[in-house]
């Protein structure tokens, strides 16, 4: 059985004790007299100003960390580096969808092709609307063509961090059924979208590609409906490796 601790005995005036084995070092010499009650003011002072330059002191290495290490006091929400990415007057032109075009025409009507450009302090964003149109002998003659469309869109966030908005958008689109692949090597973060809605007799299909590279989202997106004994609709891997392309060159061409 462990026996209790040892109590001290009576110890002399002037005697220091012995110290107990193994339990530290022994003690170190008297204690200094205690210094007389007038002069506890003057040791208050001296506190109250090493506390108050201690103060200083840590403001001063916050200071530094925050200029010399941002990303100690970086959150979620806080803008991101714009990366060399900049506007143009004419997103339709920049960001132009040549593998896409392989297979489609461009209609020019009322409304195809538009573009806008939007400039703000703390959002920047332009887009391009297309209306599409299957060229000849690419799986049927021009009278069986099909029709489709494109968008795009990029925007420059100069007062937040858009990521979270943009996983989720992604998480959204899974919910609904959506398949969605990772797309590495495309800007930071990028992902495929594709659904066909369509039966045996009609397909109604949705590609998307979405990139995220530090405060620039990017979205291209492709709409299109094919009834069957007509042109056979393009496959989810064609779509994916078209709008990746398309996608990779629009950001290229975004930060000359």
């Amino acid at each position: 059985m462990p026996l209790g601790p040892v109590q001290p005995g009576p110890v002399q005036p002037g005697v220091v004790p012995p110290a107990a084995s193994g339990f530290g070092p022994p003690p170190g010499p008297p204690a200094a007299a205690t210094a007389p009650t007038g002069r506890s003011g003057g040791n208050l002072r001296r506190n109250t100003v090493w506390a108050f330059v201690g103060a200083l002191l840590a403001s001063a290495g916050w200071a530094t960390a925050v200029i010399v290490v941002p990303d100690l006091v970086s959150t979620d929400s806080s803008p991101r580096s714009l990366g060399g990415y900049h506007l143009s007057d004419d997103f339709c032109a920049t960001a132009k969808p040549s593998r896409l075009l392989q297979t489609y025409t461009v209609t020019t009507d009322s409304n195809s092709p538009s573009h806008h450009t939007d400039r703000n302090p703390a959002l920047d964003s332009m887009n391009c609307s297309m209306s599409l149109k299957r060229t000849a002998g690419t799986g049927g003659s021009s009278a069986s063509a099909e029709y489709a469309s494109a968008y795009i869109r990029a925007d420059l966030h100069k007062a937040v961090n858009p990521a979270p908005e943009l996983r989720a958008n992604k998480a959204l689109y899974t919910a609904r059924g959506y398949q969605a692949t990772d797309l590495p090597g495309l800007g930071e973060e990028a992902y495929f979208l594709y659904k066909d809605d369509g039966s045996s007799t009609y397909h109604s299909l949705y590609a998307e590609v979405d990139v995220l590279d530090g405060g620039m989202t990017f979205y291209l997106t492709y709409n299109a409906s094919y009834s069957q004994g007509k042109d056979n609709p393009p496959s989810m891997n064609d779509l994916r490796t078209a709008l990746q392309a398309d996608a990779d060159n629009a950001l290229r061409a975004m930060r000359k």
